[in-house]
């Protein structure tokens, strides 16, 4: 059984910053991919980042240059350090990781960590 754990949420003043962190518990799985999501109160889920080919990895619009995710393979663990947050940051966070299951990849999702951007 894999599990996903997210930590790092909470509340921060405009400009501030947070760190999210993912890790995935059990054995015997092999990633297609790795991301992470978040939906604000009202919204659609959307991706802020995702790992792709190589050591790439794909920003929304709205997060470059103030985002940075990060994996480490070996603890099976993602990060996202979130810099110069703003308001409109504010949402429920989620990362998830495809796993291969039987030749197809099978969606993965974290609890959500709530992250607030107020002053």
């Amino acid at each position: 059984q894999v599990q996903l754990v997210e930590s790092g949420g909470g509340l921060v003043q405009p400009g501030g910053s947070l760190r999210l962190s993912c890790a995935a518990s059990g054995s015997g799985f092999s990633i297609h991919a790795m991301g992470w999501y978040r939906q604000a109160p009202g919204k659609q889920r959307e991706l802020v980042a995702a790992f792709i080919s190589g050591d790439r990895t794909n920003y929304a619009d709205s997060v470059k240059g103030r985002f940075t995710a990060s994996r480490d393979n070996a603890k099976n663990t993602m990060y996202l350090e979130m810099n110069s947050l703003k308001p409109e940051d504010t949402a429920v966070y989620y990362c998830n990781f495809q796993l291969w299951r039987g030749g197809v990849p099978v969606d993965y999702w974290g609890q959500g960590t709530q992250v607030t951007v107020s002053s």
